[in-house]
């Protein structure tokens, strides 16, 4: 089998790149380093061994992209390309309208002239919305997003389950995410976004080496256990080894089918300082500021489905998200 990876280079993508090529799957990757850099898919090759095709490529390029096909025998796709940053998202909605739905739109097209239909697509709890009460489980109504990105993930879904019914032979994973955090053991791989972080592991990250001032914690007096907002944080490599085994299931499904791909278990954001703080040896200063407008105060998974269905769990704990991604900082600056 050879799987086409787009987004290859970024955090959740150089992982699965990795879980595959260790399981002896052959993949073909794409990034447009918007917000990933080309050491990552050096690192993936040095974690295992392999080296694999790498397109530099946009996925609204349709040339570049269609010239992918062209050149590889694709047997599936993982979707991971887009924009993911939620605040910058409501600066810019077209932006990530278009870039999101085209490129998603874009790949669709490519994937139908070539006759590859089997897809996995990396989406997000957001599209649960407001207004479903937790844990969030698979069966539930989704929309009532609170920001573009949330929605540009909800409109993907949509197309994937109308194409999926009116082209039977398509067989799609919708993989809804929680919180990915962490890195790989070996350092060589993690999470490295460009300018400020927008993910809270990358920013305590950053505070704990001393590039941040301070992390600002939104909202202390939600109804949880220190008023801090509870989120479902899960291993990177968890989630990575989630991809692989939606990929193992595309043949059994019919059609679009959805599976959570989280813990079931909501942490605060005082217990993720607190355990980065242990796992650092360093102390993370942090303020109280106002509640961010859309925030929930909390959202984890119901992961049943996934247990049941993919035989998939998260095993790793937060001590070792905490540790990865402080191994990973570390290794990032002796390599300067």
């Amino acid at each position: 089998m050879r799987v086409l990876i787009t987004g290859s280079a970024g955090f959740i993508g150089s992982h699965t790149c990795v879980e595959l090529l260790e399981n002896g799957i052959q993949i073909v990757g794409m990034d447009n380093f918007v917000n990933s850099s080309p050491e990552a898919v050096k690192a993936v090759s040095k974690i295992t061994g392999k080296e694999y095709p790498f397109y530099d490529c946009d996925m609204l390029d349709e040339g570049a992209f269609e010239k992918i096909f062209q050149e590889n025998s694709i047997d599936a796709v993982i979707h991971f390309a887009g924009l993911k940053a939620v605040g910058e998202s409501v600066q810019k909605p077209l932006e990530y309208y278009h870039n999101n739905i085209q490129g998603t739109l874009n790949l669709l097209r490519l994937m139908r002239k070539y006759k590859v239909y089997k897809l996995v697509f990396s989406s997000s709890a957001t599209v649960y919305g407001m207004n479903n009460p937790i844990p969030y489980r698979e069966d539930m109504p989704i929309g009532g997003t609170t920001n573009p990105y949330g929605s540009t993930k909800f409109f993907i879904e949509t197309i994937l389950q109308d194409l999926a019914k009116a082209e039977p032979e398509w067989k799609i994973a919708l993989l809804r995410y929680f919180n990915p955090v962490g890195a790989h053991a070996s350092g060589l791989i993690g999470e490295n976004p460009k300018g400020i972080p927008n993910n809270l592991m990358p920013y305590i990250s950053r505070v704990a080496e001393g590039t941040l001032e301070k992390l600002h914690v939104y909202g202390g007096d939600y109804d949880t256990p220190d008023g801090t907002g509870v989120r479902d944080y899960i291993h990177v490599c968890d989630l990575a080894a989630g991809h692989l085994k939606a990929l193992e299931k595309l043949d059994d499904i019919q059609g679009a089918r959805a599976w959570n791909l989280g813990t079931g278990k909501g942490i605060s954001v005082l217990e993720v300082v607190h355990a980065f703080e242990k796992a650092s040896g360093r102390p993370i200063p942090y303020s109280i500021d106002p509640r961010r407008p859309g925030d929930l105060p909390a959202f984890y998974a119901d992961a049943s489905r996934a247990k049941e269905e993919l035989n998939w769990e998260a095993k790793l704990s937060l001590e070792t998200m905490c540790r990865d991604a402080w191994n990973f900082i570390v290794k990032s600056q002796e390599s300067q």
